[in-house]
């Protein structure tokens, strides 16, 4: 008598030896595969068959994978879901993990490769489905805590690309925490133990940017005494987090646009090129996307850096993840202070969730680390002096202190002090820009860029 099969499989792809092949491999697996090539076949047998996994092709004429992955969400949201796809759509295959897929494999395939991976899901979704048991919280990198699913979606990405040499795109509020997600990718890759070089494109002007990453020979320019390796030289073989990139000139991205197409540098004064190997990792708190629409950002360079996309979520979108990174943090404090800070008090906790975060996980673990260093009981309380929000929180400001009294009153984060001084002096100025702008020593345009994020902000989350 035949044994029973283990799982049910669906296979779709208009390529018919593909199922063939894949068929016959898995059945000496003991699994049952149901092939396809029309997709709207496959919708109609899950419609009425139970089956543990679905398998898809990305690019078929009648209906694409990604079209079948909404359809096949939609109608059975716990079925697992494999993408196959090739290199040259990895960014399809990336917005397939962003709709629910479990996996991609890339062609092409063994299929013994494919029957494990098969196994892997099937085995991890079936355990699911028996144990209740939560997940434990998974850390990419330090400090990037928590289970949310959308944290989760960011761990996955991140596992995903690490060993592949393309460049990534980062984006996300301020503090959301861009920059360990862009040392994650670097440190969970075959070259961690490269060089990882952080920029920051909004401190530096252009000519000291290009001095920084390109290098400059000796007597290019008053001051230049030697010759001195840019910073993508040094890094050559490893990683360069550019953040803040919406900053740069237009001068700066043609640049820069150069160097990424064809892995050379020229320093500054110089005339030979010089090889260079790096992988690019770029990160900004606002839509690049809307910065090409508008004219502010080159969109072929945009191009060369959005291979792939990552989304940093904002802390109030993975308000599950807040205890477990207030505990994180109370911990690294607790002990670089030597404080014997165990936790919260369990209504200081509830606070902590409900609070809204401007400044996200930056704003979170600089309320702890205060908390910490002036703790005077085992158990971190809310009720003394240092309110991060005084309508949110309950805190207690300085007597008689107010918002426009003291800007600093509850001891806010950087990004939130910024706001607040040059709000400050925009209504001194009676609202003139140009004024204001040359008092705070910035070009209009970057003065409107951050009334319009802060507009934007309040308009969206009332802060």
């Amino acid at each position: 008598m035949a044994e029973q099969p283990t799982a049910t499989i669906v296979f779709v792809d208009d390529e018919p030896r593909a199922g063939e092949l894949f068929a016959r491999f898995a059945r000496s697996e003991n699994l049952a595969v149901h092939t396809f090539r029309n997709p709207m076949d496959a919708l109609n047998y899950l419609a009425d068959h139970p089956a543990d996994l679905v398998i898809s092709d990305l690019k078929m004429p009648d209906m694409s994978g990604l079209e079948l992955l909404r359809n096949v969400k939609a109608r059975h949201p716990a079925l697992p879901f494999v993408m196959i796809t090739g290199y040259s759509t990895l960014d399809d295959a990336i917005e397939a993990l962003r709709l629910g897929a479990a996996d991609f494999i890339k062609k092409p395939y063994e299929p013994e490769a494919l029957i494990e991976l098969s196994r892997e899901i099937i085995d991890r979704s079936q355990d699911n489905k028996t144990d209740s048991t939560p997940p434990a919280p998974k850390r990419v990198e330090q400090d990037m805590l928590g289970s949310s699913p959308a944290i989760m979606m960011v761990y996955r990405i991140i596992e995903k690309i690490a060993d592949v040499r393309i460049n990534v795109m980062i984006e996300g509020e301020s503090g959301s925490g861009k920059e360990l997600a862009a040392r994650a990718v670097h440190m969970l890759s075959d070259y961690a133990d490269k060089p990882f070089i952080v920029i920051d494109c909004g401190a530096l002007t252009d000519t000291l940017l290009e001095s920084e990453l390109f290098g400059h020979e000796k007597g290019a320019f008053t001051g230049a005494t030697a010759t001195k390796p840019g910073l993508l030289e040094v890094a050559s073989g490893g990683t360069v987090f550019l953040d803040e990139i919406g900053n740069i000139s237009d001068n700066m991205q043609v640049k820069l646009l150069r160097v990424i197409q064809e892995q050379q540098v020229t320093r500054v004064g110089g005339v030979k090129p010089i090889d260079i190997d790096v992988r690019f990792i770029v990160a900004s708190n606002r839509s690049l996307a809307k910065m090409v629409e508008a004219g502010e950002f080159r969109h072929d360079l945009y191009h060369r850096l959005n291979v792939v996309r990552i989304r940093m979520p904002a802390l109030r979108e993975r308000r599950e993840d807040i205890p477990d990174l207030a505990n994180h943090f109370v911990e690294t404090f607790a002990k670089r202070y030597q404080r014997e800070v165990t936790g919260f008090e369990p209504k200081t906790i509830q606070q902590l969730v409900n609070y809204h975060w401007p400044g996200n996980v930056r704003e979170l673990k600089n309320l702890v680390e205060r908390l910490v260093a002036l703790a005077d009981a085992p158990l971190l309380s809310l009720e003394q002096p240092l309110g991060i929000d005084q309508e949110n929180l309950g805190g207690l400001a300085p007597p008689g202190a107010t918002g426009g009294d003291a800007i600093d009153y509850d001891l806010p984060t950087l990004d939130i002090l910024e706001r607040r001084y040059i709000e400050k002096v925009l209504a001194l100025q009676d609202g003139n820009r140009e004024k204001t702008a040359r008092i705070l020593g910035i070009n209009k345009s970057t003065l409107w860029r951050k009334l319009q994020s802060y507009e934007n902000n309040r308009q969206r989350f009332g802060d």
